[in-house]
């Protein structure tokens, strides 16, 4: 496939959708480098279960954290930057349907059809093509700064936790809010809106562990 080729596949009717999103996705990497500027977290807010296993705390989860959620944590969404994660995505996607579309002759339409599986197939693609990466994304929050000491620091309870059920808590360090999974100390009722300080931290770092604050 020459250079012509190349174009004349990546803007057939079904794959210059692809070809545009790729290019918006390279334009926003660039605009991200140049800027600074950019928003890796999965935004989500709940209670969830205590036999749930979250890394570091830096989960944010949906209000079903059943299949949905374990899910995200098999595609390492837990960890790997969503953004990071679907420019790879879109990446395979565009990459295995362009080389259906010229090597697969089929009508127009059908290649709107197979960006479905190439899109499946690209999922399961950047799940261990981005493995490798976990340890280094592990090191650094959801703002690709480097990890806070949280022990000491007082947040707001984004959801109410109690017995063996976590939660989120937001902080906020240099203007910069960061969401953690939290668990009760002694497994008190805490609400949601209520000031919390992180006292400790699971062995396992994959959340911390909060006691009400009183500070005013």
């Amino acid at each position: 496939m020459n250079l012509e080729e190349l174009i004349e596949v990546s803007f057939n009717p079904a794959n210059s959708i692809l070809s545009i999103l790729l290019i918006l996705s390279v334009f926003y990497w660039v605009m991200t480098m140049v800027t600074g500027v950019g928003d890796y977290d999965i935004d989500f807010d709940t209670d969830i279960d205590a036999d749930f296993e979250t890394p570091d705390g830096m989960v944010e989860v949906p209000n079903d954290p059943s299949s949905f959620i374990q899910f995200l944590k098999f595609l390492n969404l837990d960890i790997i930057p969503i953004t990071f994660f679907i420019t790879l995505v879109l990446l395979f996607t565009w990459l295995i349907n362009v080389n259906i579309s010229y090597f697969i002759p089929l009508p127009y339409w059908m290649y709107f059809i197979t960006i479905i599986p190439a899109f499946f197939a690209s999922l399961f693609l950047t799940k261990y093509i981005s493995m490798p990466l976990k340890p280094i994304f592990k090191e650094i929050n959801h703002k690709g700064e480097i990890a806070h000491d949280y022990l000491g620091r007082i947040g707001i309870l984004k959801s109410t936790i109690e017995n063996d059920k976590l939660g989120m808590l937001e902080l906020v360090i240099n203007k910069d809010p960061i969401k953690l999974l939290v668990k009760s100390k002694d497994g008190s009722l805490l609400k949601i809106g209520e000031k919390a300080c992180i006292v400790n931290e699971n062995p396992d770092k994959k959340f911390y562990i909060v006691e009400k604050s009183y500070e005013i």
